[in-house]
């Protein structure tokens, strides 16, 4: 299916890696030129070079810590060099936090604020302004069923997803006037390297695999029985950043296996 991308230029923050490498690969099967942003300089610039010479499109990578004002403007001004601008935003950079409400000082706060949260309206900020310019544009922002139904262990992660979801809504009502649709995507167990990484820890000395822990995980669970691949959840990105989702404005989408216990 021809999702009417070719030539449009996505900027991908936390795109070297898991989900918004996905998305990033989904896109640029569809001809889309690429910003993939990452704190990693060397495997940003490393998978930007791969994408581009595997898929014939234009793709750059900025090292960016999107926690941070500055790196963000710079990296609005690489998307403005490379390419004036940029057609689609994807808000993807995000980490677990894993603390308690009593023992998490405000600094880990802030600093998860400003990576979920602020990180979004800088962007915003930098880039709507080139979306007007070109008539239009998409803004996708990658929450979490944890802004719903949280897991208990990340108190400062549920907070700041759960305040993204919000966010991206009020976007949508200010941004479509100007043709530019918000909507946040919601996704449930995906089998990332962080996710790898702490089943790893976690089975360190113990008669159980990494693996066998997460099989564990998803069957307790997910209705579905297994973790998501990330370009499951890329493939959803992908449509709603289409003409194909034209009338998607200001929703959330939950791409969870059916682990969400609650209707909204």
């Amino acid at each position: 299916m021809d999702m009417g991308l070719k030539g449009k230029v996505a900027v991908v923050t936390g795109g070297s890696v898991g989900i918004g490498l996905a998305i990033a690969e989904g896109f640029a099967q569809e001809g889309v030129h690429l910003v993939l942003a990452a704190r990693n300089e060397e495997r940003v610039m490393a998978k930007a070079a791969e994408i581009a010479g595997k898929y014939g499109v234009k793709a750059v990578g900025v090292a960016t810590d999107v926690s941070k004002a500055d790196d963000i403007t710079r990296l609005v001004g690489r998307a403005e060099a490379e390419f004036g601008g940029a057609d689609i935003l994807i808000n993807n950079a995000g980490t677990g936090s894993e603390e308690t409400i009593m023992d998490a000082p405000d600094e880990r706060w802030q600093y998860y604020w400003d990576l979920h949260v602020m990180s979004t309206v800088r962007l915003a900020r930098g880039i709507v302004p080139f979306m007007r310019q070109r008539g239009g544009g998409v803004i996708l922002n990658n929450a979490s069923i944890c802004a719903t139904q949280p897991l208990w262990y990340e108190p400062i992660y549920n907070t700041t997803k759960a305040a993204l979801v919000m966010l991206s809504k009020t976007m949508a009502g200010e941004f479509i006037k100007d043709n530019i649709r918000v909507n946040v995507v919601n996704p449930g167990l995906v089998l990332t390297p962080d996710w790898v990484k702490t089943a790893t820890i976690l089975t360190e000395g113990k008669d159980q695999t990494p693996m066998e822990y997460l099989d564990k995980i998803a069957k307790d669970n997910a209705p579905i029985g297994r973790f998501a691949s990330p370009e499951e959840i890329a493939n959803l990105f992908v449509f709603l950043a289409s003409p194909r989702a034209s009338y998607a404005v200001g929703s959330t989408y939950y791409i969870d296996g059916g682990w969400l216990r609650v209707i909204t």
